[in-house]
């Protein structure tokens, strides 16, 4: 395998954020697949212990924030150097009904083998946020939030 070419990084990073707002939770999946079919590795957020494997660093987090996050990647904020994506990702959610938007910056980078390490900067909401609070709970479980 090669590291994937920049048309097919393009064609990735549009999917990742069209497919996640539609719950297309499958071609999700095959979207990445087709530019990362070796081993994961993710820091989400940074400072936090790595997650590994395509189950644990794609999937689950597609289970368990897919219905509460919706994506928005503005072109301006978005890079393409060979092997690599990085993009300041828009999260918009909702909390008491009013609409809250949080940024990351977020990085790919894709291997020869098929791999792909990805590092994600945000800050982790505290437990007390009722939007997400709850859900990091689950997806940091012994994490200190809200620091």
């Amino acid at each position: 395998m090669a590291i994937p070419k920049r048309a097919q990084l393009e064609k990735w990073a549009e999917g990742y954020v069209q497919l996640w707002n539609e719950g297309n939770k499958e071609s999700w999946k095959q979207n990445w697949l087709e530019v990362a079919p070796g081993d994961f590795t993710m820091w989400d957020p940074v400072g936090t212990p790595p997650k590994h494997g395509f189950e644990h660093c794609a999937l689950d987090s597609f289970d368990l924030f897919q219905a509460s996050i919706r994506f928005n990647t503005p072109k301006e904020t978005l890079f393409f150097n060979p092997g690599h994506v990085a993009w300041v990702m828009e999260n918009h959610h909702e909390r008491d009904g009013k609409p809250i938007f949080t940024n990351s910056i977020e990085t790919f980078a894709f291997g020869e083998d098929g791999s792909v390490v990805i590092r994600t900067h945000y800050p982790v909401p505290s437990h007390d946020d009722e939007a997400l609070g709850d859900l990091f709970k689950t997806y940091l479980p012994g994490e200190r939030h809200g620091a």
